[in-house]
C-alpha cells in the first residue's frame, strides 16, 4: 500500500494536476501542436520523482517506501499522481474530460493509463459504465507505456506492470470492473511481458485465472494462449538485450514432451527456475509455432537477420525446451548454412575463435591443477 498523503503533499500534488490540465488544454487549443504538448506531457509525469519533490511528498519514515519500488526501478511522477487522483477522485474529472477530447492523439492514452490505472479500479462508481468506457484506452495505453520500456531496455513502468498483474488479473473483483473484451485484452498483453518484467514466478497462478475466450475450441487454452502470445512478442523483439532476456527466461517453459491419447496435445512440464513444477497441456499446433519462432532465429540473414549471441541463445532454448530431433536440426542448419558461402568466413572465424579459446582454458586450467599438487604440503 501507499503512504497516506498529508496536507502538504496534496497540496503539492494538486498544484502537479493543475499544470497538467494546463498543458492538455494548451494541446487541445493548437491541433498543430498538440502532439508535441502530450510528449512532453508523457516525459514529465513518467519521470523520477526528485529529491525535492520527495521532501515535500513523504515523511521521513517514508523514505525506504520511495527509494525503489521493489523491483529495482525509482519511484516516479506517475505513481504517486496515480495514488493522488484514487485519494481525490473529483480532482481528475477535468484532466479526464481533456484526454477524452484529445482520444485520437498520440500519447492520449499513455497518458492517462498512468495518471488514471488506480483509479480506475480502487475508486467506486454508482455507474460502472464510467469506467466501461475507457476499459479499451487503458489497455492501449499500457501497451504502449511498455513497449516504450522493450524499445528502451529500461523498467521505468514495471509498477504499473505488477499492479496490473498482481492487484487486477489476481483479483477477480478488481478485474471485472473493466469489460469481458478489455478483460482478455489484458490478459494477452500481459501474457506478452511477463518474462520482461521478471515475473515468472506468478506464471502458474497467472495462467489459472486466464478468463473465458469465446473461440478457446480453435486456440487452446489459457497455456496454449500464453505460449502463442510469447510466440508472437519473440517475432517482434528488435532490441537484442531484450531478446536475449526473452530467451534466457523461456527456458522456463522446460517440458517433457509426450502426446497425449487423442494425439492433439503436448504436454509441457512448466517449471521456474525456484518453483515448484505443475503439468499443462498445449495443442500441437502450440508447440509447432513456439519451435518455428525459436528455430526462425538460428540462421542468419531474412527475415528475422539475428546477430550472433540471439542466434546462439535460440539454440539453447531450443534444445533445451524441445530435446527430440536436437541433432538433426543442427545437421540440417549446418547444410543449409553451406548454401550461404557468404557466411563461411565469419563462421570459420568463430569456430577456430572457439577452439583456441577452449584449448587456452584447458591448458591453464591443467597448469593451475599442476601447480596446486606441487605445492601442496605433504602429509606424512
Amino acid at each position: 500500500m501507499s503512504p497516506p498523503l498529508t496536507p502538504r503533499a496534496a497540496a503539492y500534488l494538486g498544484a502537479v494536476a493543475l499544470q497538467i490540465q494546463k498543458k492538455l488544454q494548451r494541446a487541445l487549443a493548437s491541433p498543430s501542436q498538440s502532439r508535441k504538448f502530450l510528449q512532453e506531457l508523457f516525459a514529465d509525469i513518467a519521470l523520477e520523482v526528485d529529491d525535492r519533490a520527495k521532501d515535500i511528498i513523504f515523511d521521513e519514515e517514508d523514505v525506504v517506501y520511495v527509494a525503489e519500488d521493489g523491483y529495482g526501478c525509482a519511484y516516479c511522477f506517475y505513481d504517486v499522481l496515480a495514488d493522488y487522483f484514487v485519494c481525490i477522485p473529483q480532482s481528475g474529472d477535468s484532466i479526464i474530460d481533456l484526454i477524452v477530447q484529445l482520444w485520437s492523439q498520440s500519447f492520449a492514452s499513455n497518458i492517462f493509463c498512468l495518471l488514471f490505472y488506480k483509479w480506475m479500479f480502487e475508486v467506486r462508481f454508482d455507474n460502472l459504465d464510467v469506467v466501461l468506457r475507457y476499459s479499451s484506452a487503458l489497455v492501449q495505453g499500457a501497451k504502449n507505456v511498455f513497449w516504450t520500456d522493450i524499445q528502451t531496455n529500461t523498467r521505468r513502468f514495471s509498477s504499473l506492470f505488477i499492479y496490473f498483474l498482481d492487484d487486477v488479473a489476481l483479483r477477480s473483483e478488481r478485474l471485472k470492473k473493466i469489460s469481458p473484451q478489455a478483460q482478455r485484452d489484458l490478459f494477452l498483453l500481459l501474457s506478452r511481458f511477463l518474462f520482461f518484467y521478471d515475473t515468472d514466478d506468478r506464471l502458474e497462478i497467472f495462467l489459472k485465472q486466464f478468463p473465458d475466450f469465446p473461440n478457446a475450441f480453435l486456440i487452446g487454452g489459457a497455456a496454449d494462449i500464453f505460449v502463442s502470445e510469447l510466440a508472437g512478442q519473440l517475432q517482434e523483439l528488435k532490441v537484442e538485450p531484450v531478446l536475449l532476456h526473452y530467451l534466457s527466461y523461456i527456458k522456463v517453459l522446460q517440458g517433457t514432451i509426450r502426446s497425449t491419447h487423442r494425439h492433439t496435445h503436448i504436454h509441457f512440464d512448466f517449471r521456474s527456475l525456484t518453483k515448484i513444477s505443475t503439468g499443462l497441456e498445449i495443442r500441437v499446433a502450440t508447440s509447432t509455432r513456439l519451435k518455428t519462432c525459436l528455430y526462425s532465429f538460428t540462421s542468419p540473414g531474412g527475415p528475422m537477420y539475428p546477430t550472433r549471441d540471439v542466434r546462439h541463445a535460440a539454440w539453447d532454448a531450443l534444445d533445451f525446451l524441445f530435446p527430440v530431433g536436437r541433432y538433426p536440426r543442427h545437421v540440417i542448419s549446418l547444410f543449409f548454412r553451406l548454401l550461404y558461402p557468404w557466411y563461411w568466413p565469419s563462421s570459420c572465424w568463430n569456430f577456430v575463435r572457439s577452439c583456441v579459446r577452449a584449448i587456452l582454458y584447458s591448458v591453464l586450467l591443467f597448469l593451475f591443477s599442476t601447480w596446486e599438487r606441487l605445492t601442496e604440503p605433504k602429509t606424512s
